[in-house]
């Protein structure tokens, strides 16, 4: 992956939407080199899909809450993932080191869904101790970065 391949992704970043054409104009590339590249960067595994931006809060998803979540023994694991990965809720979830195992992000429409993913997250077996922390506002929030660069070189 070349300086090129860069800025491609920086504005496929930016805007997934964008056209070969339009991705062409702006870096000053053909567009059968644009569209060539990206091919490649999506065969390689580097673009591994393209996705939209939903505003939560204008679909009524204005709960948004952390939970840290403790195993009791990691045998625990497979099955408190497929857990996670069955409720459409959790936004996110991160397997990490330190005094809780997870950390869960968790969007819904009110408390009474947020309710019932605590409850389901507790009362699975294998929890021996959550916490949960609610979001108060966004400050940054980005589904992917990109290595630092100057694009414009």
């Amino acid at each position: 992956m070349d300086k090129i391949d860069l800025k491609i992704l920086k504005c496929l970043h930016d805007n997934a939407r964008l056209t070969a054409s339009a991705i062409s104009e702006e870096i000053k590339l053909s567009v059968s080199a644009v569209i060539e590249r990206i091919k490649k960067l999506e065969s390689n595994g580097i673009i591994k899909g393209y996705t939209i931006d939903i505003d939560q809060e204008k679909m009524g998803n204005n709960m948004v809450a952390l939970m840290e979540v403790s195993l009791k023994h990691p045998d625990y694991y497979d099955e408190f993932v497929k857990l996670v990965n069955s409720d459409c809720n959790i936004a996110s979830c991160y397997y990490q080191t330190g005094e809780f195992d997870f950390v869960l992000h968790i969007i819904t429409d009110s408390i009474d869904g947020l309710e019932r993913v605590y409850k389901e997250i507790k009362g699975y077996e294998g929890v021996s101790k959550t916490e949960t922390h609610f979001v108060l506002k966004t400050v940054k929030e980005k589904s992917s970065v990109l290595p630092e660069d100057n694009f414009n070189e």
